[in-house]
């Protein structure tokens, strides 16, 4: 087992204005990866303004005080870099990787749409990316088969008002609802220093990048107060399980079980990790196994099992199948929740522990083959825990859970009574 699943060098400086500078030092190759969390994410909205962290994933990109509209993008392209942004239900980040000599330049936009966003944002960026964001829920989750399965399981497993009760993506009610003021209030409330962290990771060092911080972010005032999200560490189990069945234009039944489990991070979720690569990654997990390649009812590459990694509460742990002509949601459903229920009473072999955690192995050196999945893991092993350096710990976890502690899991987080049933059938066509 490796010592670390992380051999390169780490550090963290915080400025005086709160924002933590994280760099890995990687001379391998001229580039670097710059990567800034927010700890913004859906879990953090008000009632009323669901959908605002996703929003500006999209308005960040919109022009700055010293960055016209569009300009970002074509200065990181320009200079032979890529970029991107993603949010979650815990956070916000925004990413480019860049040739090592134009860094201070990543730097600099990175640091503008921080503290000068607000003075640049108007009324036609707002409608425009409020448009965009529409279109995007249509694409994604209202128009395409089974898309609306994550809208539908997260109010399933999460009570209203629990932080994750609601998707990234909002209501496009609320988002029609608030007016400019509303949206540059949530930007200056969120989009502080002292609530983010920026991680550089490749050809660079320590005193190169922390000069480099200081120079673009230490004038940037910290954020007085910052609003905590709502403390979702308890889900109260109901005792009765939960299920819907939709009638939907879908090519063939699909069932997904979801159980809460652990928050990622913590022991109890490393184990869940494990049992979610047993019950259903590839040809070898016990759900293709049995529904793909034995009772033949799962089509083979619709068959997965695998956790959502969110921190701040019980996470879920979510497997999939799709049928196969001719078999019944009903059907399906049943050989589902069989596979599932036997990770209590059928223990793991040594041979499915081994692939699994093979597996395991494999996916956390292809994210640490690259400079910009390392930087994405240090900020969030710094925002999410206080300490890059423990993204060391998660592999050799990972390796050390025992088929006993599979057993355990399953019988504690994969009761029948607590778990929630998602069901497609295909509407009837004349």
């Amino acid at each position: 087992m490796p010592d670390s699943g992380y051999p390169w060098p780490i550090s963290m400086t915080r400025l005086d204005n709160g924002l933590r500078v994280v760099v890995s030092e990687d001379r391998t190759a001229p580039a670097v990866a710059v990567n800034l969390w927010y700890d913004v994410g859906s879990r953090h909205e008000p009632a009323g303004q669901t959908g605002f962290a996703h929003l500006f994933e999209h308005l960040m990109f919109e022009g700055s005080m010293n960055v016209a509209k569009t300009e970002h993008m074509k200065l990181v392209q320009g200079a032979g870099g890529s970029l991107n942004a993603t949010t979650n239900p815990d956070r916000t980040n925004y990413f480019e990787t860049v040739p090592a000599e134009h860094l201070e330049l990543a730097l600099w936009l990175e640091a503008d749409r921080m503290g000068g966003l607000v003075p640049a944002l108007t009324q036609e960026t707002l409608d425009n990316q409020r448009d965009v964001v529409k279109n995007e829920r249509r694409q994604r989750y209202e128009n395409v088969p089974y898309g609306d399965a994550w809208l539908r399981l997260l109010p399933l497993l999460y009570p209203p008002g629990h932080p994750y009760h609601h998707a990234t993506i909002g209501s496009m009610a609320d988002l029609n609802a608030a007016d400019l003021a509303t949206f540059q209030a949530f930007h200056q409330t969120y989009y502080a220093p002292n609530n983010a962290v920026l991680t550089v990771v490749g050809d660079t060092s320590v005193d190169e990048v922390v000069a480099l911080a200081e120079k673009y972010f230490g004038a940037i005032p910290a954020r007085a107060e910052i609003p905590p999200a709502p403390d979702g560490r308890v889900v109260p189990s109901t005792g009765v399980p939960a299920t819907e069945t939709v009638v939907a234009d879908v090519p063939a039944p699909r069932v997904y079980v979801a159980h809460r489990t652990h928050p990622f991070g913590s022991p109890g979720y490393d184990v869940v990790t494990v049992l979610a690569a047993v019950l259903g990654s590839g040809r070898g997990s016990r759900l293709y196994q049995r529904l793909a390649d034995g009772e033949r009812i799962a089509q083979p590459d619709l068959v997965g099992a695998y956790g959502v990694d969110l921190a701040h509460a019980p996470a879920p742990l979510i497997a999939t199948v799709t049928a196969r002509p001719g078999v019944s949601g009903q059907r399906l459903a049943a050989g589902l929740a069989e596979v599932v229920d036997e990770l209590v009473t059928v223990p793991v072999t040594a041979a499915e522990l081994d692939r699994a955690k093979a597996l395991l192995t494999t996916a956390w050196w292809r994210q640490m083959s690259t400079v910009d999945g390392r930087a994405d893991a240090l900020g969030r092993y710094a925002t999410q825990f206080g300490d890059p350096a423990t993204v060391a710990d998660r592999l050799p976890a990972w390796l050390a859970v025992t088929a006993d502690q599979i057993a355990e899991a399953a019988a504690e987080v994969l009761a029948a009574d607590d778990r929630v049933t998602l069901i497609y059938h295909p509407e009837e066509k004349p």
